[in-house]
């Protein structure tokens, strides 16, 4: 019999064990979360820039009229205009490719966090059903042990 408890003992400290495993893992996926958080926040941060930038670069088209307007005396500024316009343009694109880079990059990490939680919820549940498991185990030793003991 006291080997049965000292089974028992075993697995309780076994299933023990896993559910501290479980727990870290927990604890390391919110971990996780936080700097997805962090990082969507930076990215948000960051569109706020690009928002500022639009408008910088509304400015720098306004810019660019009047120098258009100074061109027609001096053909000089006119080709500076030009170049200007061109680099504007270029940053543009450059800045639209890099936007949809995030956003695929924020969407792949958005679905990785959802594949992460439904592991989570996956592992509560099971670890759930052990532990009423085990707890009936228990129970059915315990009336056993009882009968045994009368």
């Amino acid at each position: 019999m006291e080997a049965g408890f000292s089974d028992l003992r075993n697995e309780l400290q076994s299933w023990d064990a896993l559910w501290r495993r479980i727990q870290l893992e927990c604890q390391q996926l919110y971990t996780e979360f936080l700097k997805i958080r962090e990082y969507k926040d930076m990215q948000e941060n960051k569109i706020k820039h690009q928002s500022s930038c639009v408008q910088l670069n509304e400015q720098l088209e306004n810019k660019s009229t009047e120098l258009l307007l100074l061109a027609q005396s001096q053909e000089h500024q006119g080709e500076e205009v030009n170049r200007i316009r061109n680099y504007v343009y270029q940053e543009e694109q450059s800045h639209c490719s890099e936007q949809e880079r995030m956003k695929t990059e924020i969407s792949d990490l958005i679905e990785e966090l959802h594949q992460k939680e439904i592991t989570i919820a996956t592992i509560m549940e099971k670890a759930s059903l052990l532990e009423r498991q085990l707890k009936m185990e228990l129970e059915i030793k315990d009336k056993l042990l009882a009968k045994q003991q009368v």
